[in-house]
């Protein structure tokens, strides 16, 4: 339909948003979706997370899926990954979404553990969630969808 015929909707207008108002956007959620490419193909899962010291903060089981598939094997080397967040209003059809691209280093030694801890993260699934894992930010980027008028 076009606009201006009855049960039509307004035109939608995209903004590209900068890294302060991503961040801004995604520190006021509890859950995103983390993307990698798992032992299965690619693979997306919902985590609860916080941000902390400009890191991703995400708790997970030791031996885990998502803990093992995120090991590369190698010394120091870290997994690529996406994160994403999003806030939408279906009845009026906007919203935002916030990609944060980077690498996942896996929290080992106690002094880092101790610091992330602090960050808060509490996951909803149930079960221990020993091992934490920061997403370092290599790209931040945003859009978010309204109406125009």
């Amino acid at each position: 339909m076009s606009e201006g015929t009855p049960g039509s909707a307004p035109e939608a207008v995209t903004e590209e948003l900068d890294e302060a108002e991503c961040l801004r956007l995604a520190a006021g959620q509890e859950v995103g979706r983390l993307a990698y490419n798992g032992r299965f193909g690619p693979t997306i899962l919902p985590v609860n997370y916080r941000f902390f010291e400009g890191s991703v903060v995400l708790r997970t089981g030791e031996g885990s899926p998502m803990e093992e598939d995120l090991h590369t094997g190698i010394e120091d080397a870290e997994y690529r990954i996406a994160f994403e967040v999003d806030e939408f209003e279906s009845d009026v059809r906007e919203g935002w979404s916030v990609l944060i691209q980077g690498s996942v280093h896996h929290v080992s030694s106690p002094e880092e553990r101790a610091a992330v801890a602090r960050a808060g993260v509490r996951s909803w699934a149930g079960g221990p969630k020993d091992a934490y894992l920061r997403i370092r930010p290599t790209r931040i980027t945003g859009r978010r969808l309204r109406h125009a008028g």
